[in-house]
């Protein structure tokens, strides 16, 4: 059976599919983990410490000897990005009820769900697009998108916005394991390379976890929203960082399209935010069902409308070896 290949055939399926199992067991068999055990409850709950040594693992493969071309255009990315995100955040706050949107299209929407869909870019999504669509640099500039993994810029912009207030020590516990990770693995290349094989092995397993907490009625009650949710993030963050693409990094606004998407890793933080922020609990599944829905419409949309607009612009072949070149061979999602 070619499991595998066909997780890798749908869009965010290495992620999505473990959480929809999740979501599955949640559901139907809710004390599965209790009723199994401390070990198996650990695996089948363990978001947290699943998604720390990820994010550990995950610093480890950001390289420093990346060109300054290509910091510049992947900061210009990644800034925007979280520009773009702080101020939908501070309008959402200002309209939509603490508690969410309870009825009609948009049930579950909220500020969390809003500030998780957009500050977080699919960046193996986009690295595949730049090695078709982008030039070696557009290809490489994915080195700085890691930083978004993980809850800490979803605080940065909460936090900002005055939605919500971190004690500074919980700023420094979300990025600690990131921060060790990438001392590691720049002090020794060898370092970067084994902790950097588990980056994608680990994702079905806190996907299956972060799944265990939803239950499949708030995703059946949150789908529409969810490709709503999906459709504006495309337009909100995907204007702004095709014109940063454009003006600022020196592109054509293809590599700033190509960003515009709501990444995997992002299905997690609004539980992990949840988790420091007891408030946000009542609205977190919601979130994470609107937030999973967004990614896979991002997934499967952002691909052919950049494929479209690289072509109305001429696009430059890249090699396959380009991302290689600047990370061992690890894709973040």
């Amino acid at each position: 059976m070619k499991i595998l290949k066909f997780l890798e055939k749908v869009p965010g399926g290495i992620m999505l599919i473990p959480l929809l199992l999740g979501a599955a067991c949640k559901t139907f068999s809710p004390g599965a983990g209790a009723y199994l055990g401390a070990f198996t409850n650990g695996l089948i709950t363990g978001t947290v410490p699943i998604l720390a040594v990820w994010f550990f693992c995950m610093g480890a493969t950001i390289d420093l000897r990346a060109t300054g071309t290509v910091l510049r255009k992947s900061g210009t990315l990644l800034v925007t990005k979280i520009i773009v995100a702080w101020i939908a955040t501070m309008i959402a706050a200002r309209f939509l009820p603490e508690a969410g949107i309870a009825t009609g299209i948009f049930a579950g929407l909220s500020v969390l769900a809003i500030t998780t869909a957009m500050d977080m870019t699919n960046g193996g999504l986009y690295a595949a697009m730049m090695q078709q669509y982008g030039t070696r640099e557009e290809a490489g500039a994915f080195v700085l998108m890691s930083i978004e993994s993980g809850p800490l810029v979803s605080m940065l912009v909460l936090g900002a916005s005055g939605v919500a207030v971190f004690e500074p020590r919980l700023f420094v516990g979300a990025v600690l394991p990131f921060l060790i990770g990438f001392a590691l693995g720049n002090l020794d290349s060898d370092l970067r390379k084994f902790f950097g094989r588990c980056v994608h092995p680990l994702i079905p397993f806190f996907g299956f976890a972060l799944g265990n907490g939803i239950d499949l009625n708030v995703i059946a009650q949150t789908g529409l929203g969810g490709i709503l949710l999906g459709l504006i993030v495309i337009v909100v963050t995907g204007i702004p960082l095709m014109l940063a693409d454009r003006f600022v990094a020196g592109g054509n606004g293809t590599a700033g399209l190509a960003a515009s998407s709501t990444a995997g890793a992002a299905i997690a933080n609004p539980v992990l935010i949840a988790n420091m922020i007891p408030s946000f609990k009542a609205v977190a599944p919601a979130a994470t069902a609107l937030v999973a829905t967004s990614c896979l419409v991002t997934a499967i949309l952002v691909p052919i409308l950049t494929g479209f607009w690289a072509k109305r612009m001429g696009h430059v072949p890249t090699d396959d070896a380009t991302v290689d070149s600047y990370r061992e061979g690890v894709e973040p999602i």
